[in-house]
Formats: structure tokens, C-alpha cells, sequence
């Protein structure tokens, strides 16, 4: 059962995601999954690296040697190197080494302490918006100590409840990517109304007003399309 303090360093975890721009709690915990996944993979190579130092052996390699396609070294891909870097090296590392590496995993039929998660990485997807926010959620999950198996399982239980919360107060947000979908789908034109009676943060509205700036670039300057935008009375 996790402790009050432990509780609150999730909190703190939720509450920057929060402020931070991701509001759907399944994303905040897909994002946080995909994290203490890399933390526990640089846990299990620093096992890998004593135990052959031990026995004098060649160490099994879960972060291969040498440099990836874009020639970043493995090594900084590691959570125990890039947790130490800046915010912005940090955003570049996840984004551009780290989660591609982890899309690469299923693929690469690497040694079986690695395959056990391979699976589920093969659609790993890096949504956190900016290097603060990446920064303080890294220093945050650092603090959290995951050595007993039973932790673990008590935090996802616990965020979990979270969604379940999340529901019953109607705090979903739809991710980006969906909204762009479905702005496309339904292709607004100039002399349509746009209404959203659940619009929460308006990222449909903000959607939908990028999407006619983009389509339709002369939309503020032609009368023939602009007519419609007056100050209209809406009746109850």
C-alpha cells in the first residue's frame, strides 16, 4: 500500500502533467509508463554491468554499443545519463534517440530482459510538449522508489483510481493528433458556425480555427467569405 508520501510524489507527478498541457489521465499515464520503463531498463544494465564485473565476463548489452542511426551514443539514451542533462538536450534525446530506440525493441529481437517489454513499445509515442515539463516530470519519478514489486503495483493501482476519478468529473482531453483527425473529417468551411458545448480547454474551436487559417488563407480578407463573422445574438 503506498504511503502518504509516496502518494503525494504521484500527485506531484499528476499535477505537472496537468499544468503542463496533458489533461487526459491516460496519457499522463502512458507518458509516465514509457518513462519508468526507461528507468528500469538503465536499472537492469547497471545490473547487467556489475554482475560482469563480477564474474569477469562480457556484460549482456540491453542499450547496444556505439551510436544510433543519427549518431547519438546508446549510452546517453540511458536514464541514469540523460536525467542529468539540460531540458532542452533532455527534449531532444527522448524525442529524437530515445523513443524511436524503444519503437526499434520489438524489432530488433534484443536478449530476453528486454523482450519482456518489447512488445508493448512497438507504438511508443513521445507526447510531452515541452523540456520543462519533461524535466520536472524525470526529477519527480526519480524520487519515487521502485525496488519492491508490490510499489509498483500499488502506483499504477493507484493512478488507475485516478482515471476512474477523472471520469466522474468529465476531465478527459482528447489528444492532439484525434482532434486534428476529426477537425479534417468533418472540413469546416468559412460560412459554417462552429459550436463545442463541451469545449473545456477549446482545443476543438483552436483546432478548427488553425484548420480554416490553413485551408482557407484569404478567409479574413474576402468578404464574399468573412460576411458571416458579426457579433450575433444567440438565443436561449
Amino acid at each position: 500500500m503506498l504511503t502518504g508520501d509516496l502518494r503525494n510524489k504521484v500527485d506531484q507527478v499528476w499535477n505537472a502533467f496537468w499544468s503542463g498541457g496533458i489533461a487526459n489521465p491516460i496519457e499522463v499515464i502512458e507518458q509516465i509508463t514509457y518513462l519508468l520503463f526507461l528507468r528500469a531498463l538503465d536499472s537492469d544494465q547497471t545490473r547487467e554491468d556489475n554482475k560482469a564485473l563480477r564474474l569477469k565476463t562480457r556484460p549482456v548489452r540491453l542499450f547496444p554499443e556505439g551510436t544510433d542511426a543519427k549518431g547519438r551514443p546508446f549510452d546517453d539514451m540511458r536514464w541514469s545519463r540523460f536525467k542529468h542533462m539540460a531540458p532542452a538536450d533532455m527534449f531532444t534525446v527522448l524525442g529524437e534517440h530515445v523513443f524511436p530506440f524503444l519503437r526499434g525493441l520489438h524489432a530488433s529481437g534484443g536478449p530476453a530482459a528486454e523482450t519482456a517489454f518489447a512488445h508493448h513499445m512497438r507504438d511508443a509515442r513521445f507526447t510531452i510538449p515541452t523540456p520543462a515539463l519533461l524535466a520536472r516530470v524525470v526529477d519527480l519519478l526519480d524520487t519515487i522508489p521502485l525496488h519492491e514489486r508490490d510499489t509498483k503495483g500499488d502506483l499504477y493501482e493507484y493512478m488507475l483510481g485516478k482515471i476512474a476519478s477523472a471520469g466522474q468529473n468529465g476531465q478527459f482531453r482528447t489528444p492532439r493528433h484525434i482532434i486534428a483527425l476529426m477537425v479534417a473529417l468533418t472540413a469546416p468551411v468559412p460560412q459554417d458556425t462552429l459550436c463545442d458545448p463541451a469545449s473545456g480547454t477549446c482545443g476543438f474551436l483552436v483546432a478548427a480555427g488553425e484548420y480554416l487559417r490553413r485551408t482557407y488563407p484569404d478567409m479574413l480578407r474576402v468578404p464574399a467569405q468573412n460576411g458571416f463573422c458579426r457579433n450575433t445574438p444567440v438565443e436561449a
